[in-house]
């Protein structure tokens, strides 16, 4: 089982939820309005005058064989959209109930 951890402008809305659905993920934890910056490219989400857009962010937790599909998708809507900023980071799960 893998984790994957979602960031993303809030301008995509529910489009990431959905792919994630389309590829058959159910379960999943969002969190809308939530400040961030990205470490490469990306401008600040802040929330005030100065950057005022904000990021959503999804965690969910899925089968090992369902993770390259999962980034693949999300890579390509970041690809169709760079300038607002998609990042997805997966991670291994020891232990769950």
């Amino acid at each position: 089982m893998k984790g994957i951890f979602i960031a993303y402008d809030q301008a995509y809305n529910m489009e990431v939820a959905d792919a994630l659905n389309d590829l058959g993920v159910k379960g999943f934890t969002m969190w809308q309005d939530i400040a961030g910056c990205g470490s490469e490219t990306g401008e600040p989400h802040l929330g005030n005058h100065a950057w005022p857009t904000m990021n959503n962010a999804i965690l969910t937790f899925v089968p090992d064989e369902t993770v390259d599909d999962i980034l693949a998708k999300l890579r390509a809507m970041d690809e169709e959209t760079p300038d607002l900023g998609l990042r997805a980071f997966a991670w291994n799960v020891e232990k769950s109930y």
